[in-house]
């Protein structure tokens, strides 16, 4: 699993997070997405019933996106996201509970870490990837200083504040790739709008590439 989710990472580094998105919309949101060559789909847990949500990604792509939750910041989720076929865990924070359950439970697991502690204290406790969380608060300078101490073989991720002339200056830093929030979808957002973000992502993606 984790083999595949790192192949679809790089083949398309960028994470759709569909924060606050509705079951009635999921679908059609997220066929969008997979158009625009997104092949990993993450759905917050405080979202408008997110396991639905979940079920039906799972049911509706099967092994052609990774699905997963974000938010997951108590131990009975991990339970509820396993069930409804979520193949990923992500969360804001960086716990050691949260993450040896993720993994027993058989979970690619993606905890949010702000320091180098914080991030040495996730790899030993079995994290596959982190995920730099606020990126807002965390600079390029700052990810390229962790890069430089930590495995690299483990994948960071920048989150927060995420927009498509960002993601260049993350690149040359280390950053193996992004997740995307509100500046790819928020509540309330067309198919066309986000189609319309999508391709500006993938472009500002094409570009810090090319910079590299």
């Amino acid at each position: 699993m984790m083999a595949n989710f790192l192949s679809f990472l790089k083949e398309s580094p960028l994470i759709a997070i569909l924060r606050g998105i509705t079951p009635a919309e999921v679908i059609e949101i997220s066929e969008t997405l997979v158009e625009k060559n997104f092949k990993i789909i993450e759905i917050p847990l405080n979202s408008p019933d997110p396991i639905e949500s979940i079920e039906l990604l799972v049911s509706y792509f099967r092994d052609e996106v990774i699905i997963g939750a974000g938010t997951v910041t108590d131990l009975a989720s991990i339970k509820l996201i396993a069930e409804a076929g979520a193949r990923l865990a992500v969360m804001p924070n960086g716990s050691i509970k949260i993450v040896k359950a993720a993994k027993a439970s058989g979970l690619i697991t993606i905890p949010g870490v702000y320091t180098p502690t914080e991030a040495f204290a996730m790899i030993e406790s079995g994290a596959d990837a982190l995920k730099l969380f606020p990126a807002e608060g965390a600079p390029p300078m700052v990810l390229k200083a962790m890069k430089a101490v930590l495995p690299t073989a483990i994948p960071i991720l920048p989150v927060g504040g995420i927009t498509p002339d960002k993601m260049a200056e993350y690149q040359k830093a280390g950053a193996n790739g992004f997740g995307l929030g509100s500046a790819l979808y928020k509540p309330g957002m067309t198919v066309d709008e986000v189609a319309q973000n999508a391709d500006a992502f993938n472009e500002g993606l094409k570009r810090s590439t090319r910079a590299l």
